[in-house]
């Protein structure tokens, strides 16, 4: 029996417009500057896992970077009254939360050895040092003056974080829209100076309280409320996934910026943007 010959498995592109020449139009790499980006890798040691390292923190920034860019127009949009916008980039910032926490199972097939052969090369960089990070937390709700500190060698990058730690963060612009819907809350909690911690206060709680008792008269705030939670709920899962993969790692050791390492991410865990909204869940 005579066989027909092969055609192989290449696509047939001869009925496509393709665009192929792009000497004097804008390609895919031009408009994401591809070429900057990939030029942006550079390990400092012969260690093969460098390479990862730098990978996962640099997309983790982008991701971030995208994160902060959400989160501020959604409390613009908070400041505003428009609560639809707001809460499709909320919606989006938990979505790239996501991401960031699955970055960790990536970086965790990293061994103590692994790490060990080019650690050194790290100085005292540390993702301590991260202003998006900071910025991010801060724009949550998670306030410290002493934090700002480490970016004050760059003026730029300090006064972009002391912008963030002063202005208010989307739990100070949700508490100034109950108190536009005709909830009582206390002036510390609307006239304060949004650089210091938030304090909890139980008019905030039984503001609270009056909006999940009453879903129907009040959806939009209850539905902003949920949207906190589940902002702060998947910031707690990457602290904590962040906190296991050090353990995995280096084990006790401190990091490389100075801190305790494992049980200075332990107490961050302790931390909450957005006491009231727990604390109506206990009485609920």
């Amino acid at each position: 029996m005579t066989k027909t010959p092969s055609k192989g498995h290449a696509v047939d592109l001869s009925d496509e417009a393709v665009h192929w020449d792009f000497r004097d139009a804008m390609s895919y790499g031009d408009y994401l500057h591809l070429t900057q980006l990939m030029d942006c890798q550079h390990p400092l040691s012969g260690a093969h896992d460098e390479m990862l390292f730098i990978i996962i923190h640099q997309s983790s920034e982008l991701w971030i970077k995208l994160c902060l860019h959400e989160i501020t127009g959604a409390i613009a949009h908070i400041r505003a009254d428009d609560l639809g916008p707001a809460f499709k980039m909320m919606a989006r910032v938990g979505r790239v939360q996501a991401q960031l926490i699955q970055s960790w199972d990536v970086l965790s097939t990293m061994t103590p050895f692994d790490y060990g052969s080019f650690r050194s090369a790290l100085g005292k960089a540390s993702g301590f040092q991260s202003f998006q990070y900071r910025m991010l937390e801060f724009r949550l709700g998670n306030k410290s003056r002493q934090m700002a500190r480490v970016f004050d060698a760059d003026a730029k990058i300090a006064a972009m974080v002391q912008g963030a730690l002063d202005e208010p963060s989307v739990y100070d612009e949700a508490l100034r829209l109950l108190a536009r819907r005709g909830f009582t809350l206390p002036d510390s909690t609307l006239q304060r100076d949004f650089g210091e911690p938030y304090v909890a206060h139980a008019q905030v709680t039984e503001a609270w309280r009056q909006v999940y008792r009453d879903v129907q008269t009040h959806w939009d705030l209850y539905e902003l409320a949920e949207k906190l939670v589940d902002l702060e709920y998947r910031f707690h899962l990457w602290r904590f996934s962040h906190m296991k993969t050090v353990e995995r790692i280096i084990g006790a050791r401190p990091g490389t910026g100075g801190t305790s390492g494992v049980a200075y991410l332990q107490k961050a865990l302790d931390l909450r943007f957005y006491p009231e909204l727990w604390e109506v869940r206990t009485e609920i």
